[in-house]
């Protein structure tokens, strides 16, 4: 008898269970700060910004879970963003604490360094209209072999794509 498929489950779940480990050795109980970071600091602070980890003060003995110190957040900034995220600190700290919940950082320390940045997606090629794609398929229709012929048909649309002007 064949097993039951699963049902599906949202990717954050296996994210965090894939990256816990990893992002719980620097600190972070989940990816949550990390993915959400342009959300909390904006999409211009983020670009030259990244969370590195959080740093949590030892434990007191016999100390009740909602008496335990906040952590520290360090972030990595590039040049003068420093600047820029140190005004922006109290209210970095505000809304990490919002999204947690309860109050876990306390303190932004900067580290200034490169900051890891991920590729722009390339803008969508325009549509081409049937009279272009025509021309193309005429300009090529003389090429005897097949996959020459394909090669050159894909340069001519991108070509074609790529112009401001039809």
């Amino acid at each position: 008898m064949a097993a039951k498929p699963l049902p599906p489950r949202p990717l954050a779940d296996l994210i965090d269970a894939c990256l816990g480990p990893a992002l719980a050795a620097q600190g972070f109980a989940a990816s949550d700060v990390i993915a959400s970071w342009p959300e909390i600091v904006g999409e211009r602070l983020a670009a030259f910004s990244q969370p590195v980890k959080l740093e949590w003060p030892r434990r007191t003995r016999g100390a009740a879970p909602e008496e335990r110190a906040p952590a520290t957040l360090v972030v990595r900034v590039e040049g003068a963003f420093a600047l820029e995220m140190q005004h922006l600190a109290p209210l970095v700290m505000e809304r990490v604490n919002a999204r947690y919940g309860w109050r876990c950082v306390g303190k932004v320390v900067l580290k200034q360094g490169p900051v890891r940045r991920l590729p722009k997606a390339a803008p969508r090629p325009r549509p081409l209209d049937e009279a272009t794609l025509g021309a193309i398929q005429a300009a090529t229709a003389g090429v005897g072999d097949q996959g020459l012929r394909a090669a050159l048909d894909r340069l001519g649309r991108a070509v074609a794509a790529s112009r401001t002007k039809p």
